[in-house]
């Protein structure tokens, strides 16, 4: 995806459903405030709203910050100061970012994983 042009907020999440999704051992269900989270094993990759154009994506905090002053995402609204990290879904270019922001979860969490020997 490289076009600029502006999705609504159901369209930008089943495109990140579907993507997200489909990684081998990731799970979806519904999100405690509406929406839908993803985990791989026990952990919580990130979620989306259904209200809002925006994943939400759990970082180690220097990760997060080196991220956001490169301009790939910007400070949760309600946790600013954690590790999480929002990511605009208005456009496929912000969803190919978005995405690759989940990869960078799954890759460490599939590594844990790997450690603990499984998935759970």
């Amino acid at each position: 995806m490289t076009t600029t042009t502006t999705l609504t907020t159901a369209e930008a999440n089943a495109l990140v459903i579907e993507r997200v999704g489909g990684w081998e051992g990731v799970t979806s269900y519904e999100h405690s405030r509406g929406g839908t989270a993803f985990k791989l094993g026990r952990r919580e990759l990130g979620h989306l709203h259904d209200g809002a154009a925006v994943a939400h994506i759990p970082l180690p905090r220097r990760i997060r910050d080196e991220l956001i002053e490169a301009g790939r995402g910007r400070p949760h609204p309600v946790f600013p100061d954690s590790g999480w990290i929002g990511a605009p879904l208005t456009s496929a270019t912000e969803i190919d970012t978005a995405v690759e922001l989940f990869e960078l979860v799954y890759d460490r969490a599939a590594k844990e994983n790997a450690k603990r020997g499984g998935t759970s």
